[in-house]
């Protein structure tokens, strides 16, 4: 499938490029997360209260399965941070189209995400600390679901997107 599916951790900048990568090439912009809030009718971190994090990542493959299903083309897909962490999620953003790491650095995500109340794995005594130690988890695991990576710190939202724009 030609859709390009941005992933990364939380705060590198998926759903800013994937929106402007969708404007560039007149592609339908989806947010995995926004729209898993919209079919629950509640925000990620009331689901994360309610249900859980187990919870939320099943809805996550969930939706993955209904995209999937619809054999849509020409979308940009930006993903929450922890979608691919699942090999089953892996798998099917594989089969939804070109996978993309936004390769983003733990200081890059706190200066970006200091003041964000609403990440519920950054409400935390020391969120720098917990940046680094998911970032030193989660970086291997996306760069083996991506058919390419981006080193994103020195770059500006639009370079990012021009770049994955002119990679087609």
């Amino acid at each position: 499938m030609n859709n390009i599916i941005l992933v990364g951790y939380m705060g590198c900048g998926k759903t800013t490029v994937g929106k402007n990568v969708a404007k560039n090439k007149s592609f339908t912009f989806i947010d995995t997360d926004e729209m898993i809030e919209k079919q629950q009718g509640k925000k990620i971190s009331e689901i994360f209260d309610k249900n859980g994090e187990a919870a939320f990542r099943d809805m996550e493959t969930e939706y993955l399965k209904q995209l999937l299903g619809s054999n849509q083309e020409n979308l940009v897909i930006s993903t929450g941070g922890g979608m691919a962490v699942r090999e089953e999620n892996r798998k099917l953003l594989a089969k939804l189209g070109r996978v993309i790491y936004l390769k983003v650095s733990p200081e890059v995500v706190y200066d970006r995400l200091k003041t964000d109340t609403t990440r519920p794995l950054l409400q935390c005594d020391n969120p720098l600390q917990k940046i680094k130690d998911m970032i030193a988890i989660r970086g291997s695991i996306y760069e083996s679901a991506a058919d390419e990576i981006i080193c994103v710190d020195e770059l500006k939202q639009s370079e990012i997107a021009e770049i994955i724009c002119n990679r087609d």
